[in-house]
């Protein structure tokens, strides 16, 4: 029987089957989570204290560059000692699996503190800022660069933000390059240079610090969000847009988000700019004020009280060791159906018993309140930037390296190359298998999603590959890729994956999905196609909002 315990968060997942019981000596407890490189696990140390242990793919420890390199970034990693790192404890470099562990960070990742709070206020980011800078400062100074610094790989603790999973970057860039599969960054807060394949520097990180102020000032990155395509693209090519970021930290961003590496400045400078402003000065501190009091409520206080743990019922999972929360709040046997209202949240930290399926409120599994989504919310999950199929097409991703590629738009008297006229034609052998039937699913109001992956409504902010819901479009998640079939007639996970190649798709607003007519979306890992199609979507009794969605999807896996 799973039970949380004393200094963890809520909300785990127990071991299955196939997960070991143990690793490298240290007792496992649960599953925390899962990504491109491995599994994270919740383990203990032998005199108690928690401990994240990622162990690494299989596909990974099989090959030999990647191991060499994983030795090394380790050895690296373990020389790091910045006060806003996650330290590194122990690792199994050498062992059949290898593996690293980290010191156990409880907290929220800055992606759910601004999905859950919305925009933080600039004094708030000029500190993260400053405090950032100095661990990549740290970083660097043993000679790794993060290579993938990004919100969700940024804690937030009460005395301030721990920067994460900067010791195994290189070495995944190697399985990348060696043919594994893994993409190295995420197209959003990539610095063109890393989009381009070129050599990444610290300054590379810089960039990625300055995409990452830009969100969490002003609710969305600064290259906007969708398929992952037309994010490097902007990312290559385009300014960014800081439409929704207070002008007061226009200046710096600008600064950072220089397209070429040397424009941009290094941490030092970036501290030396938080320590000039006016609303900082020249003692940044993360003392009382630093974080809004509801962001501070969920962080858990002060970091006094995060010292020795805290068995606070309902506290948050950070987001890189957090399973998807749908299964622990909403479990289910198996894809369909309808879902209830969710629980309305509760005026304490508890989560509130809700009337649908699932455990009761002394469950470690009970149903976590679900947050109101505003349509500002709505709207910021939306690609802020709607490229022309032409400039999509001079972005497209070579799917096989794991690297990405760009070519220049043509010259001047040039031939574009032609569109084609029909759709995908379809292969004599699919690179397809089933994974579930086509099966019918409705989401009652906006405060549903629709889990693309296990086939299943879900709250919103649950699901890791999602199909969100606007007033008058899907949403797609954050690098997922989709593609609008020409007609209403059969589509196969084949036409699929050469459509989003040849004429990605931006938007899916309902009015150009009538007549069941066909579109698909990847999952960010490109190893899963989902085939969906629109059957109802009810008007609401006022407003002219959007009521209940109803939509068949089945979903396809890679061999």
């Amino acid at each position: 029987m799973f039970a949380p315990l004393p200094g963890v968060q809520s909300a785990l997942t127990a071991l299955s089957a196939e997960d070991p019981h143990e690793i490298g000596g240290y007792r496992l407890h649960a599953r925390l989570g899962s990504g491109g490189m491995g599994v994270v696990y919740l383990a203990y140390t032998p005199g108690g204290r928690p401990i994240a242990l990622k162990a690494v793919r299989r596909e990974f420890a099989a090959d030999p560059e990647f191991r060499e390199r994983f030795a090394q970034e380790v050895a690296s990693a373990r020389r790091i000692h910045g006060l806003f790192t996650a330290q590194v404890v122990d690792s199994g470099e050498d062992d059949r699996t290898p593996w690293l562990a980290t010191a156990y960070v409880p907290g929220p990742s800055l992606h759910q503190v601004v999905r859950r709070h919305g925009p933080l206020p600039v004094r708030t980011v000029l500190l993260l800022v400053a405090g950032i800078a100095e661990a990549l400062q740290e970083i660097h100074r043993v000679g790794v660069v993060h290579r993938d610094l990004k919100p969700a790989n940024v804690l937030i603790a009460g005395d301030g933000p721990r920067v994460i999973d900067f010791g195994i970057a290189r070495a995944a860039d190697a399985a990348a390059l060696t043919g594994v599969g893994l993409r190295i960054g995420t197209a959003a807060f990539m610095a063109p240079e890393q989009a381009l394949a070129h050599p990444v520097t610290p300054a590379t990180d810089v960039f990625a610090l300055g995409a990452l102020a830009g969100f969490v000032a002003g609710g969305a990155p600064p290259f906007g969000n969708g398929p992952e395509s037309g994010a490097l693209y902007r990312v290559v090519h385009e300014q960014p847009d800081l439409g929704l970021i207070p002008h007061e930290l226009h200046e710096l961003l600008s600064w950072c988000l220089a397209k070429r590496p040397r424009d941009r400045p290094t941490p030092a400078d970036l501290i030396a700019a938080v320590h000039a402003h006016p609303l900082v000065g020249p003692r940044p501190e993360f003392t009382e004020g630093w974080l809004p009091r509801p962001v501070l409520d969920e962080v858990g206080g002060r970091a006094a009280a995060d010292i020795g743990g805290s068995d606070r019922p309902g506290a948050p999972v950070p987001e890189h060791l957090q399973a998807t929360r749908a299964a622990a709040a909403y479990p289910a046997s198996g894809p369909g159906g309808t879902v209830p209202h969710a629980p309305s949240p509760s005026p304490g930290p508890s989560p509130s018993p809700g009337s649908g399926p699932g455990p009761g409120p002394g469950s470690p599994h009970a149903p976590a309140p679900v947050a109101p989504v505003t349509p500002a919310r709505r709207e910021r999950r939306r690609d802020r930037s709607r490229l022309p199929v032409v400039a999509l097409a001079a972005a497209l991703l070579a799917c096989g390296g794991g690297a990405y590629w760009f070519t220049l738009p043509p010259e001047e008297g040039d031939t574009p190359a032609a569109e084609p006229a029909t759709g995908p034609s379809r292969p004599a052998a699919s690179a397809y298998v089933p994974g579930y039937p086509r099966t019918e699913l409705t989401a009652p109001d906006s405060g549903y999603e629709f889990d693309l992956r296990a086939g299943k409504v879900v709250p919103v902010e649950s699901a890791a590959w999602y199909l969100a819901r606007g007033s008058d479009a899907f949403l797609l998640s954050e690098e997922s890729d989709a593609y609008l079939a020409d007609g209403s007639g059969e589509l196969t996970p084949d036409d699929c994956a050469r459509g989003i190649e040849t004429r990605p798709v931006t938007t899916l607003p309902f009015k150009t999905l009538a007549n069941e007519r066909p579109f698909c979306v990847r999952s960010p890992d490109h190893r899963e196609v989902a085939i969906v199609r629109l059957v109802e979507a009810v008007s609401a009794s006022s407003g002219g909002a959007t009521g209940s969605v109803t939509i068949a999807v089945e979903q396809f896996r890679t061999r």
